[in-house]
């Protein structure tokens, strides 16, 4: 049973930022002055669950693909769009690809350059450590940071209200 105020039957596709939301809100910096970034495993494992229920996975960040890209393609996430400056105009292309509905939609954004997206979905959640106004624009706030499993908690709550967690032999394979 979920705990989120929303038909989540109607979902078919997530769209996720990264920074703060995938990965900490704090990133290394190593002596090139590259980030790296820390991602969650379950948060990983959540995301091929998701993807092999037939629930689209969409990456949209103002941030650099640098490494984070081959994880989530290595996971089966193939729309990934980085650099993204003002994502609103790329999640409202992507629904008309995908011929996607904004109620079938959930957003997890933790920060203000989320907020038009978040309000353009059905489902808008956030991580617990997101900003006040992430936190407020939410239907759903994950009781997890970001980086440290919210990602894995609105994903499995979907695939439970979809009868679709943990019920079958693939569940159990990498």
């Amino acid at each position: 049973m979920s705990g989120i105020a929303y038909d989540l039957n109607k979902i078919k596709a997530v769209a996720f930022d990264v920074d703060g939301v995938l990965s900490p809100t704090v990133i290394p910096i190593d002596e090139n002055g590259h980030p790296a970034r820390m991602m969650n495993v379950k948060d990983g494992y959540a995301l091929l669950q998701a993807i092999r229920n037939g629930i689209k996975i969409v990456i949209i960040s103002g941030g650099s693909p640098d490494r984070v890209e081959k994880r989530f393609a290595s996971l089966g996430v193939k729309d990934q769009y980085y650099n993204t400056a003002h994502k609103l105009p790329v999640l409202r292309e992507w629904m008309v690809r995908e011929n996607i509905s904004p109620e079938e939609i959930a957003y997890m954004g933790d920060d203000i350059p989320d907020l038009q997206c978040m309000r353009e979905v059905g489902l808008p959640c956030s991580p617990y450590d997101a900003s006040y106004e992430a936190r407020e624009t939410s239907l759903y706030v994950s009781r997890f940071n970001g980086g440290y499993g919210c990602v894995r908690d609105i994903l499995e709550q979907i695939l439970r209200a979809k009868g679709v967690w943990n019920v079958s032999e693939k569940d159990f394979i990498w």
